[in-house]
């Protein structure tokens, strides 16, 4: 079982203890963000640049993304107040323990918001899974180039890739929708649409499909977790 107390906030949300597994499991959007920085090549081996994204990680929607020259606390804190003001304050922000994400000055705006924080387990790289797999995505993309001639590329490209990603890429852990459906509530009325696209279709070409049941359509997850609680064994 995961080791809880409970938050302050009044969301009766489950605090991890220090050393303990990080799991939570958020209602619909704008209540968990996940944070993390990556590195962006800059022109010449040895320089680069530090990419700053924030995502929500029920919706996937990337709520924040910056690019600065360096990685700092006040940095962050910069990025996190313009978020907070444009999509709202969650209750629960997780990050990894780098340096930027445990500094004080972090520290001390999430606790004025009375915002719970969440750092990964020491030395366990699979624990903000939210945030690496977005990095994994960008990266991966067939237009992610080598190195990055300066910072101002740098900011251009990450600032088209996350409208991108946001209003465009189809998700398949949240039902094949955008992030920004999910983001601001639109997918239930996008799958009510679909579904009424697939009955026409199958009315029209019922030999295209191979049973006699109607179409099925991906449907959003119920929930989505960070590190899901193991289930309890019985007792001997």
């Amino acid at each position: 079982m995961v080791s809880t107390t409970r938050c302050g906030n009044g969301g009766g949300w489950p605090v991890i203890r220090p050393g303990s597994v990080p799991s939570w499991l958020p209602p619909p959007r704008g209540q968990v963000f996940s944070w993390d920085i990556t590195k962006l090549a800059g022109p010449v081996k040895g320089k680069y640049f530090d990419a700053y994204v924030m995502i929500d990680i029920y919706s996937r929607y990337i709520v924040g993304a910056v690019v600065h020259a360096h990685e700092s606390g006040p940095l962050a804190v910069e990025m996190m107040k313009e978020i907070f003001g444009i999509h709202g304050v969650p209750q629960v922000v997780h990050a990894d323990r780098g340096t930027s994400m445990t500094s004080k000055t972090v520290a001390a705006l999430l606790s004025d918001l009375e915002v719970t924080r969440s750092h990964s387990r020491p030395k366990v790289s699979n624990d903000n899974p939210y945030s690496e797999a977005w990095f994994k995505t960008l990266k991966y993309a067939p237009t992610f180039p080598e190195r990055f001639g300066a910072l101002a590329d740098a900011r251009g490209f990450l600032a088209d890739f996350v409208q991108w990603y946001n209003h465009q890429h189809r998700h398949t852990g949240i039902g094949l929708h955008t992030p920004a459906d999910v983001h601001y509530g639109l997918a239930a009325a996008k799958a009510t649409d679909r579904f009424a696209t697939l009955a026409v279709a199958r009315a029209a070409n019922p030999e295209r499909f191979t049973s006699s049941t109607p179409p099925k359509i991906l449907q959003l997850p119920a929930s989505a977790w960070i590190n899901p609680p193991l289930p309890v064994q019985p007792a001997a």
